[in-house]
């Protein structure tokens, strides 16, 4: 499923500026690192984690420093949720109308009843700018962290929570 005009269609509606890259597709976040195209100073590409609690009645989109794991147990405390496991690939697009390896908050887009709860681990904050797949991995999009959550995430009224994750061993 490729939502790619639509996504980059609604940025534009929104008067966000950003920069389309066109690249090989991307299958882990070590390749996202790597880039062309990608200044590490003032960018990253967030490990975007699409979970849901044992029931899976509640999904949680989490969006973490790259060079933090996700650590269920540790994410589970930080939100009061019991146990949070990998969401399954038919709710992933059923609810953000994404496909496995193009994961990205700018899916939340299509999710209009607010089903997905965004979860931004605090670390992503002090990056002035931030990339993000817009609906298939042969794309990237690079935008201000600032459009991002003061335009963006309002524009498709989603407000996120902000969780500080311990810093990896």
């Amino acid at each position: 499923m490729n939502r790619s005009k639509d996504i980059l269609s609604a940025l534009s509606g929104m008067g966000i500026p950003f920069t389309l890259f066109e690249h090989e597709p991307k299958h882990s976040i070590q390749d996202c690192l790597n880039t062309p195209g990608l200044d590490p100073l003032v960018a990253t590409v967030p490990r975007n984690v699409f979970a849901c609690n044992r029931q899976q009645t509640a999904f949680y989109l989490i969006l973490m420093s790259p060079m933090r794991e996700f650590r269920t147990a540790q994410v589970s405390k930080l939100l009061g949720v019991s146990r949070l496991s990998f969401a399954r690939e038919d709710k992933l697009q059923a609810l953000l109308q994404l496909d496995k390896g193009a994961v990205s908050p700018l899916g939340l887009l299509f999710d209009t009843e607010h089903q997905v709860q965004l979860i931004i681990d605090d670390a992503l904050l002090a990056y002035p700018r931030l990339w993000f797949h817009p609906g298939v991995n042969t794309q990237s999009v690079e935008m201000d962290t600032g459009h991002f959550l003061n335009t963006f995430l309002p524009g498709v009224r989603h407000t996120p929570v902000i969780i500080t994750l311990p810093a990896a061993d």
